[in-house]
């Protein structure tokens, strides 16, 4: 990944292939650090306030020194980046901020046509992790490696008695005729910034939206499947464990909708 600008707290913007983090931060020694990922869409990182509000949550829970000034450091790397469509990364370790832009993905509007196959993965409870946006993503990266060797584009993370939790980086939703149902955050799920307007937009539109624990049979006799992230926002679920679902109308509404969100 080329980053097209990166800005560091007390430094400004320096030089994207200069190092930044050091060797002995507990970022590198034990993962100990926090993030936020977040889509710069016509030049404004999008929901970027409430990204910093739980980086700075997730800091609290964390132990680590507050991301002070994190909103002005990622304005900074925004507008040296000059890019109209991006993701912006804000990281709080021991001993740095930093933000960081790169380029989108490739072929997230291919992704949201063709819609994602999911494989499912049996995990434990997250324990004391729950609710934080942490750096800690080895298992849920090698989630995605599973999948993707499987044939599949993403992992569904499905607890104790098949209960349904999270992808590895997205919320996950699914519509019974008006009824938009997500796991709620006490199940162990992310509280997702995009999670949120996601629920709110619904809502304005006529859906009722319910939350709570549900089980893997739930999701698959559901008339629609999506999930909701910073980067990718909304995009169809088609397929779990080779089961097809079928597609409606919920996803590509909410995501013309999401497109209009500062």
């Amino acid at each position: 990944m080329s980053l097209l600008a990166l800005a560091v707290a007390g430094r400004g913007i320096v030089d994207p292939a200069e190092p930044v983090f050091f060797a002995d931060d507990e970022a590198v020694v034990r993962g100990t650090a926090v993030f936020e990922t977040i889509r710069i869409r016509r030049g404004r990182a999008v929901l970027l306030d409430e990204h910093v509000e739980r980086l700075e949550r997730s800091s609290l829970a964390l132990l680590l020194p507050a991301p002070d000034g994190a909103r002005e450091l990622a304005l900074q790397a925004v507008d040296a980046a000059g890019a109209e469509d991006a993701a912006l990364r804000l990281f709080r370790t021991t001993a740095t901020l930093v933000a960081t832009v790169a380029p989108l993905p490739p072929g997230l509007e291919a992704l949201r046509s063709r819609g994602l196959a999911l494989i499912t993965i049996r995990v434990a409870a997250h324990g004391l992790l729950e609710g934080i946006k942490s750096t800690s993503y080895g298992a849920n990266m090698v989630a995605v490696a599973e999948a993707e060797r499987r044939g599949a584009d993403d992992a569904l993370f499905v607890g104790e008695g098949e209960t349904v939790l999270e992808a590895t980086t997205s919320n996950v939703w699914w519509r019974e005729q008006d009824v938009l149902t997500t796991p709620a955050v006490s199940a162990g799920v992310l509280p997702g910034v995009t999670r949120g307007v996601v629920m709110r937009l619904a809502r304005d539109e006529g859906y009722r939206v319910r939350e709570g624990s549900f089980t893997l049979p739930a999701l698959l006799r559901a008339d629609e499947a999506f999930t909701s992230s910073a980067v990718r926002e909304v995009v169809p679920v088609v397929s779990i464990d080779g089961r097809e679902l079928p597609r409606g109308d919920a996803a590509q509404r909410l995501q013309v909708l999401l497109e209009t969100v500062a």
